[in-house]
């Protein structure tokens, strides 16, 4: 199943129709098989459309190999789901990304570790070479706090928070989605807790939410009540990685010493349940 032409890119004709419908799609941080799998299988029960998101590292770790598994198992469900790229944070690896042939459908392409102006240009150049091949992109304006596993530690890097005129910058590379900054964090949030700015959320959808989709990093402990003020806010892609991988770990724990396939299964579907309660609580559930 080849590739769309750049109008016709999945990962925008999902999220296109999250904005117009009110509500978020999943973007699930997948480091295997069995996640690949869950994140379909919810998506199928729940008939939600969803996003499998990769790292870096998975290029790292099989070349193309789990891209291309994630490509087929994505493309052949039942429901509309895409593959994404998140966090490609060198120009090499956006185009080896970019070229991997059926692969992705969107890429992050996060310069968000220069300064600004050197972002920006990187971004420009990225966003075009990923156009040309059909491929939607998303950039990072500002900094979002903290780490996450398979991604280039940047923590000890300053948050910088995203203004409107910043994203108004980032619109014109071209990019279809934007992660804005907001006091949103990656991995942990620590003893102050969760404290976002909505009015900075809202400013920067009212820039430039015509145009991109905005995306939230760092959602992992965000309740029901939250994952709703930032969708009513423009929020139409919500990544999520611990509140899906940590069930994973723990059933391995459980279940150490039990039959492998018996804890690839176990495993599976406690990640599968995860999902679709977040794809209920996004308001994504039976939109597919």
């Amino acid at each position: 199943m080849g590739r769309p032409e750049l109008s016709q890119n999945r990962s925008m004709a999902i999220l296109n129709k999250a904005r117009e419908g009110g509500y978020a799609v999943p973007g699930m941080c997948c480091y295997n098989i069995e996640s690949i799998i869950a994140t379909v299988r919810a998506a199928e029960a729940a008939k939600s459309p969803a996003m499998v998101l990769l790292f870096p590292w998975a290029i790292e770790y099989a070349n193309a190999s789990l891209v291309r598994a994630a490509a087929d198992a994505a493309h052949n469900a039942k429901v509309p789901v895409s593959l994404h790229l998140d966090h490609a944070q060198t120009p090499e690896l956006v185009r080896l990304a970019a070229d991997i042939e059926d692969g992705f459908d969107s890429i992050m392409c996060d310069m968000s570790h220069y300064e600004l102006e050197e972002n920006l240009a990187l971004t420009r150049e990225l966003v075009a070479y990923c156009h040309e091949r059909g491929i939607a992109t998303e950039a990072e304006p500002g900094r979002i706090d903290g780490g996450e596993d398979g991604v280039a530690d940047t923590a000890d890097l300053e948050a910088v928070l995203t203004t409107p005129e910043q994203a108004e910058e980032f619109v014109a590379t071209g990019i279809e989605m934007l992660a804005p900054a907001f006091g949103n964090v990656h991995g942990e949030y620590g003893p102050r807790g969760i404290q976002l700015e909505y009015d900075r959320l809202e400013s920067i959808n009212k820039k430039v939410g015509d145009r991109v989709r905005l995306v939230l990093h760092g959602a992992d402990p965000f309740t029901e009540e939250i994952f709703q003020k930032c969708i009513k806010a423009g929020v139409s892609k919500v990544n999520i990685n611990k509140g899906m991988n940590k069930h994973y770990a723990a059933v391995q724990e459980e279940m150490r010493g039990k039959p492998l396939t018996s804890v690839i299964e176990a495993g599976t579907d406690r990640m599968q349940a995860a999902i679709e309660r977040y794809m209920h609580e996004m308001g994504s559930a039976g939109k597919a």
